[in-house]
C-alpha cells in the first residue's frame, strides 16, 4: 500500500468510526467511548484534513463545526410540495376527520399513527447516494431557503446514511428544535451581552438556521427529529414502518409515537401528552394524526395545501394570570389607533408574554380593564396572546375607569371615531407612524417584496426625512452618499437595498395595487380589480357603479377605491410610481363561468382545510359566483368547513343547501376542466 493509499484508508476509517459513535450517542443514547476518546479521534481527523485538504469530503464529521460565512440563502424548489396540516382543537373535530377518512377509504376501521407535533422549524433534507446533498426550510411549501451549511452542524442528522438499502435519491422531512435548557442558556448569554431576547425556542431555532456564520449555529446546539421519507422504499408500506426504516438508516426519530387501532386510541394518546407535555425537554403544541397505511395515504391524496390523510390535533389554549401595568396605543398604516396591554412579563406556553392587543375601546369597556388589574391571558392555539378577563375582586379601591386617548400618540392630531365603527382613527396622512406602516406594508413579502427594507430600516429612512411616501423609495438612489453615512448602514447594505428597490419595479400590477394599501383592498380584491381594470388610468376613472359591478366588490370597497383616486396626495404617489417605472398596468381577465357557480350566491363558514377564505372566495368569483358574509333567503349555497358556527345553523333552518369542502373541490375541478376544454 502506497503512502497516499494509507492516508486515504486512515481517513476513511476515522470518518466511519466517528460517524458510528455519533449514531451511538445522538440516536441510540448508548455511547461506547468517553468524550475524551471521541475528542482524540476528532482531533486526528481535523489534523489529517488540514495537512491533506484533498481528503476532506462532504460527509466528513469535520463539516459539522461550521465556520464558513453564508452571504445568501438561495431559494430552492422542493422535490414535492411541503404541505401544511389542517388543525383541530376538539375530540369532535378528530372524530369528524375519522369519519371523512373512513368514508373515503370505504372501511369502518382505520389504523392511525400518532406522533408528537413538535414546535419547531420544518426542514427538507435531500440525500444523493446516501450523502446529505441539500437542506432547505419549508418556505411557502413550494420553495424554501437552502440552509445546507447550517443543517450540517446539527449532529443528530446523518451526513451519510447507514446501510446500503436506500434509494439513490430521496428526501426526508423533519423538524428542527431547540431544547428548553439550550434556549434558556442562549437568552442568558444574550441578556448579559445586552442583546434582544428570543421570544420562544421556536423563534430562536428559526433565527439560528438563518445565521450567516455556521460556526455560531454549531454552538447553538440545535436538535432535529425526522418523520417522513419522500420516496418509495422496498418493504415499507406504513408510516410506522417508514419511521423504523429512517431510524435504521441513522436518522433521529422521536421516540414518543404510537400505532393506534382506532380513533379512541388516538384521543387517549393526545390526552396523555396534553397532561405530560411539560415533562419533555422541548416544546410541543399537539399531536399529528396520520393514516398509517401509505397506500391509504396515496388513495386519500390532498386538497390544495393539506393532505386528507393527516391532521394536527392541537392542545387547548393555555392561560396565565399577570398584572396589567399600563394601556398604551399603536397607530397602524390606515390610522387605526389600537390599545395595547403592557403586562408584567409572564411565561406562557414556552414564551414570555409582556404585551397583548386590546383591540378597541369597546373591548376595554366590556372587560372593564384598568391599569393595575390582575388579568388572565391565553394563547389561542399557543400562538397569539390575548387578554380574556380581569379579576375585579383584586382591584384597588381608588381605581378609576380607563379613558381612551383623544389624540394620536404619534403626531398629537385629534382622533375621530366614525359612526358604526369600533375603532378610533388618526386622519393626519403625514403622521409618522402611518408613514412607516404604509412603507412597511408596501415592502412586505406579499406586496412588493423589497429585500433589505425591514422595520428598522424603514424607521431610519422616515426619521432621516429621506422618504415620506412609498414612491420616494424609488428616488433613494439620489441619496446614496447620505445613506452610507447613516449609522448601521454601509456601502454593501445600501447597495443591497437599492438593488431590492430596483427589482421590485417589475412586480405584477395586482401586487402594486395591493401594496398601495387602499383600505379594504386585500390581495384577493386587488386581483379582482386588476383583472377588471388593468391599469391605474382604468381604475382611477371607474365609477362607483362600475366598481360595484365587479364580482366580489361591494359598496364599501367601491367607495374606498373611489376615495383613494380622488385624493390629490394619493394620485401624486401613483404618478411618481409610474414615472419611476413601477408596473402600472396588467392584463384584463375574462371571467370564466360554470353552471354550478355562475350567478349563485355563496356564504363561507368555518375553517377550510385546503384554502384560505380569500382563496375560496376568489375561486367562486372566478367562475361567476358571488360571496357574501351573511346567510339569507337569497343565499344559494353555504360552504361549511371545520367548526362551522351559527351560519350553518341558520342555513339549515332556512333549508339552504350546505356543501362541504370535498364537494366544493369536485365542482372547482369540474369547472376548471370545462373551462380548459371550452
Amino acid at each position: 500500500m502506497s503512502a497516499s493509499e494509507a492516508l486515504r484508508a486512515r481517513h476513511a476509517a476515522l470518518v466511519d468510526e466517528i460517524l458510528h459513535h455519533d449514531f451511538q450517542y445522538y440516536i441510540l443514547a448508548e455511547p461506547e467511548i468517553s468524550d475524551e476518546q471521541y475528542d482524540t479521534l476528532m482531533r486526528e481527523l481535523v489534523a489529517l484534513e488540514e495537512q491533506h485538504p484533498d481528503l476532506r469530503s462532504s460527509d466528513s464529521p469535520t463539516q459539522r463545526v461550521g465556520g464558513g460565512i453564508t452571504r445568501d440563502f438561495p431559494t430552492v424548489s422542493h422535490d414535492t410540495p411541503m404541505l401544511s396540516l389542517a388543525n383541530s382543537y376538539s375530540e369532535q373535530d378528530i372524530r369528524d376527520f375519522h369519519r371523512r377518512v373512513s368514508e373515503s377509504l370505504g372501511i369502518a376501521e382505520v389504523e392511525y399513527h400518532a406522533e408528537l407535533k413538535l414546535d419547531g422549524v420544518a426542514i427538507s433534507l435531500r440525500y444523493a447516494d446516501g450523502v446529505l446533498e441539500r437542506a432547505a426550510t419549508r418556505g411557502d411549501g413550494i420553495q424554501g431557503d437552502d440552509i445546507t451549511p447550517n443543517a450540517r452542524t446539527i449532529r443528530a442528522l446523518p451526513l451519510r446514511v447507514r446501510g446500503k438499502h436506500h434509494p439513490a435519491l430521496f428526501e426526508v422531512r423533519g423538524e428542527v428544535v431547540m431544547y428548553k435548557e439550550d434556549f434558556a442558556r442562549l437568552n442568558e448569554e444574550r441578556e448579559a451581552a445586552g442583546d434582544k431576547l428570543f421570544a420562544n425556542p421556536r423563534n430562536s431555532a428559526a433565527g439560528t438556521l438563518k445565521l450567516q456564520d455556521s460556526s455560531v449555529v454549531s454552538r447553538r446546539n440545535l436538535r432535529s427529529f425526522v418523520y417522513a421519507v419522500g420516496a418509495d422504499v422496498a418493504g415499507v408500506e406504513t408510516q410506522s414502518g417508514a419511521l423504523q426504516w429512517l431510524r435504521d438508516c441513522g436518522f433521529p426519530v422521536n421516540p414518543h409515537h404510537a400505532l393506534c387501532t382506532d380513533i379512541d386510541a388516538v384521543i387517549a394518546f393526545w390526552r396523555h401528552w396534553e397532561e405530560h407535555r411539560d415533562e419533555l425537554p422541548y416544546e410541543i403544541d399537539g399531536v399529528v394524526v396520520k393514516v398509517n397505511s401509505l397506500r391509504g395515504q396515496r388513495e386519500l391524496g390532498s386538497v390544495a395545501k393539506s393532505p386528507r390523510w393527516a391532521i394536527a390535533f392541537k392542545f387547548a389554549s393555555r392561560q396565565a394570570n399577570t398584572v396589567l401595568r399600563d394601556i398604551t396605543f399603536q397607530v397602524g398604516r390606515m390610522g387605526t389607533v389600537t390599545p395595547v396591554a403592557e403586562l408584567e412579563p409572564v411565561l406562557l406556553a414556552g414564551s414570555t408574554i409582556s404585551r397583548a392587543t386590546l383591540h378597541n375601546e369597546d373591548f376595554i369597556r366590556d372587560l372593564d380593564l384598568r391599569p393595575g388589574d390582575v388579568v388572565t391571558i391565553e394563547k389561542g392555539g399557543d400562538v397569539i396572546p390575548k387578554v380574556t378577563a380581569a379579576d375585579h375582586s383584586a382591584r384597588k379601591e381608588n381605581s378609576t375607569p380607563f379613558a381612551f386617548t383623544s389624540v394620536c400618540p404619534a403626531c398629537l392630531s385629534a382622533l375621530r371615531r366614525p359612526e358604526g365603527l369600533a375603532a378610533w382613527f388618526c386622519e393626519n396622512q403625514r403622521c409618522p407612524a402611518q408613514v412607516r406602516g404604509r412603507i412597511e406594508h408596501f415592502a412586505s413579502r406579499t406586496a412588493m417584496d423589497i429585500e433589505g427594507l425591514g422595520e428598522a430600516v424603514v424607521d431610519v429612512l422616515v426619521r432621516q426625512g429621506l422618504v415620506s411616501t412609498v414612491a420616494d423609495l424609488y428616488w433613494l438612489h439620489e441619496h446614496r452618499e447620505t445613506l452610507e453615512r447613516v449609522e448601521r448602514f454601509g456601502k454593501r447594505s445600501v447597495q443591497k437595498l437599492l438593488e431590492g428597490i430596483e427589482s421590485s419595479k417589475s412586480r405584477s400590477f395586482e401586487r402594486v395595487l395591493y401594496a398601495l394599501g387602499i383600505r379594504f383592498v386585500g390581495q384577493g380584491v386587488a386581483a379582482l380589480l386588476a383583472g377588471r381594470f388593468p391599469s391605474f388610468d382604468a381604475l382611477g376613472s371607474a365609477t362607483i357603479e362600475e366598481l360595484e359591478a365587479t364580482d366580489g366588490v361591494g359598496p364599501r370597497i367601491a367607495r374606498s377605491v373611489r376615495s383613494f383616486f380622488e385624493d390629490a396626495e394619493a394620485l401624486a404617489v401613483v404618478r411618481k410610481l409610474r414615472d419611476a417605472g413601477v408596473t402600472s398596468h396588467g392584463t384584463a381577465r375574462t371571467v370564466r363561468t360554470h353552471d354550478f357557480f355562475s350567478g349563485k350566491t355563496f356564504v363561507i363558514t368555518g375553517t377550510l382545510i385546503g384554502y384560505t377564505r380569500d382563496e375560496a372566495k376568489a375561486l367562486i368569483e372566478g367562475f361567476g359566483g358571488k360571496v357574501t358574509g351573511s346567510v339569507s333567503a337569497k343565499t344559494s349555497f353555504v360552504l361549511a368547513g371545520e367548526a362551522a358556527g351559527s351560519k350553518l345553523d341558520k342555513a339549515r333552518a332556512l333549508g339552504i343547501r350546505v356543501i362541504d369542502e370535498d364537494e366544493f373541490v369536485s365542482h372547482i375541478t369540474a369547472s376548471e376542466t370545462s373551462a380548459d376544454t371550452a
